[in-house]
């Protein structure tokens, strides 16, 4: 009977795939798949969720405080003040179900009509928040595209956004969902509403909401895993996650998690993208609120990997997807995929599915983006702003190398522990799209120095201090802290053992030939002078610190980046590494007070294959 109800509701646009019902196996696979989502932490404990509640209710105080205060303070009667309110409303995963341990809260603040963004929410509110207790952290983004104040309340990350409605007095039962909330509204309140809106039209068009919770929270578990977990940074966030989720739920509408997972992969392993996932039809509706449409909206038509909300106005919540990105998404879907097949016909297990990817064994090649601020109030501004363009970069590379090379960001960040300053770091892989040319020179210099002058002079927020620069590192010359500790005390065994047979064979050498052997050939491949030289050399970089151009400057004449030439060999990012071919040397010189210019020359060790980028110097 329950079969018969299911297959009379139609979810989503299209039929449904399969009606078929999950078997002892698939009932006993999905309970190995929660153990393991509990295992790895995925869910919060019930003291953690009592003190998000607690927050949250905190919170609601506190902005119907500041409600009443804006509204005596623009002179309205007593009776209105009384009467002002506020809402509190969560969105994001917290909203569908599925946040954990460590995960920020994502809030809206919707108040009345004459309570604005600019000066109500983001200066009266937030010098409220600024001097209170328990509140650390705080940093206000008006310019965001859909602005936001992040902080810290009693320890919990939130996310709180606002939205002013056409409504005097706010009423505490306010339907969201109805599009009358969007009347007379401007569009970052409109981008605002739509989080909540989202969430809950998502909510109603699952077949089973708790199958979809439990196969979203692995999707997720799994993206954060294998490094394409981060929406900023052009990979997949929570809502888009949850969209596909949603959609294989109704195509698979009595399936259970351990089956949705391994649809998941099937389906989108064979979907032909740029094809929109859509869990509704998109609806134009007489507000005027422009909708995703490719057929109207020429920009609409460069979106690698559209999935549309299911809410109006419909827009594509994955607009930040790069061909660099889709590319690493789809490697990890097919080896994703693989894995299922195999726990399907009990040749692997869950544990297999969530091992870490390797993005420091994957590339040959990667750009490293150092940014430094004087305290850390101004690094948590600076490494916000440059995280959150980090994905121009990707396009800057794609578009400046005609789709050649490919820039893979690395979505999270990483500090030098040894370093005194406040200081953070970015890494991105670089590779050559397959079918380019071996030994082709693919040069990058322009696009570096674009963005290096773009996330300086449009930060609005600048101090002295804050600074950014980009260096390019072979994959055996990255940093030590970006490997975990027992990596490192294997590889500094490991070389140590190695220099104790380099030194053998030198006095071996020495003995039969009665004077150091000509070549002196290290076990790269080097002659020693050239491996000294390299080791003097060391990393070059580009630096870059604040700089108006003026207009008799004209455009900036410091062209230095990075040119490619590259011949690597991969199999799923763990090849073994071949010798470096370039030596790099680097100069960082000043070109007034405020500008780091950095120069460098490259040579190329004889003998040796190009293994692949070379920065080259100008003289100014």
């Amino acid at each position: 009977m329950e079969n018969v109800k299911v297959r009379a509701k139609q979810f989503g646009l299209t039929k449904p795939i399969s009606y078929v019902k999950p078997t002892d196996f698939h009932i006993r696979r999905s309970f190995e798949l929660e153990k393991v989502l509990w295992d790895g932490g995925v869910y919060q404990v019930e003291e953690e969720a009592r003190k998000r509640e607690e927050i949250i209710e905190k919170l609601r105080v506190v902005v119907k405080s500041w409600v009443k205060q804006v509204t005596r303070w623009k002179g309205y009667t007593d009776k209105m003040v009384e009467n002002a309110n506020a809402l509190i409303v969560t969105f994001g995963s917290y909203r569908l179900g599925v946040h954990g341990p460590g995960s920020d809260i994502d809030t809206l603040c919707i108040g009345p009509s004459y309570v604005n963004r600019e000066e109500d929410f983001f200066i009266r509110l937030h010098n409220i928040l600024i001097g209170m207790e328990g509140v650390s952290e705080l940093l206000p983004i008006p310019h965001a595209h859909v602005p936001v104040m992040k902080f810290k309340f009693e320890g919990v990350s939130i996310d709180l956004l606002y939205a002013s409605v056409s409504h005097l007095v706010v009423p505490d039962d306010l339907d969201i969902s109805n599009e009358s909330i969007l009347y007379e509204a401007d569009e970052p309140t409109v981008r605002s509403l739509s989080g909540c809106r989202v969430a809950d039209q998502i909510l109603r068009l699952v077949p089973n909401v708790e199958h979809f919770r439990t196969t979203l929270r692995c999707l997720k578990f799994w993206a954060k895993r294998r490094g394409v977990y981060s929406n900023v940074t052009g990979f997949l966030g929570g809502v888009n996650l949850a969209l596909l989720v949603a959609r294989v739920c109704q195509l698979y509408p009595n399936a259970n998690p351990s089956m949705l997972v391994s649809r998941f992969f099937r389906v989108y392993t064979q979907w032909h993208w740029p094809n929109p996932v859509m869990l509704c039809p998109i609806e134009d509706k007489e507000l005027g609120f422009p909708v995703w449409d490719p057929r109207r909206n020429p920009l609409d038509r460069n979106h690698h990997m559209p999935i549309i909300t299911p809410a109006y106005p419909n827009m594509n919540s994955s607009y930040s997807v790069s061909t660099s990105t889709l590319e690493a998404m789809m490697k990890q879907f097919h080896t994703a995929n693989k894995i299922c097949n195999d726990i399907e016909l009990n040749k692997s297990s869950w544990g297999a599915l969530f091992e870490p990817f390797l993005f420091f064994r994957s590339y040959q090649n990667y750009l490293q983006v150092d940014i430094t601020a004087t305290d850390a109030d101004d690094l948590r501004a600076w490494k916000g702003w440059v995280e959150s363009r980090l994905r121009q970069l990707t396009l800057k590379v794609e578009r400046c190398t005609i789709g050649k090379l490919l820039c893979v960001p690395c979505p999270r960040e990483y500090v030098d522990t040894s370093r005194q300053c406040c200081h953070c770091t970015y890494f991105m892989g670089l590779r050559k799209k397959p079918g380019v040319e071996v030994g082709e020179v693919i040069d990058i210099r322009v696009a570096t120095q674009e963005f290096k002058e773009e996330i300086v002079n449009m930060f609005s927020f600048w101090t002295p201090g804050m600074e950014i620069h980009v260096s390019h590192v072979l994959k055996n010359q990255l940093p030590s802290y970006v490997f975990p500790d027992e990596y490192r005390k294997r590889s500094q065994s490991s070389k140590s053992i190695n220099q104790q047979h380099q030194n053998k064979r030198k006095i071996n050498s020495e003995m039969v030939d009665g004077k150091p052997s000509a070549s002196g050939c290290m076990s790269g491949g080097m002659s020693n002078s050239s491996s000294q030289l390299k080791a003097d050399m060391g990393s070059c970089k580009t630096g870059y610190k604040r700089r108006r151009l003026t207009p008799e400057e004209g455009s900036c004449e410091e062209s230095k980046g990075l040119s490619v030439s590259e011949s690597e060999s991969e199999s799923d990012g763990l090849a073994k590494e071949k010798g470096s071919s370039l030596l790099q040397n680097a100069l960082l010189k000043e070109v007034e007070p405020r500008v780091g210019v950095c120069c460098g020359m490259l040579a190329k060790a004889q003998g040796e294959e190009g293994c692949g980028f070379t920065m080259y110097s100008q003289e100014f």
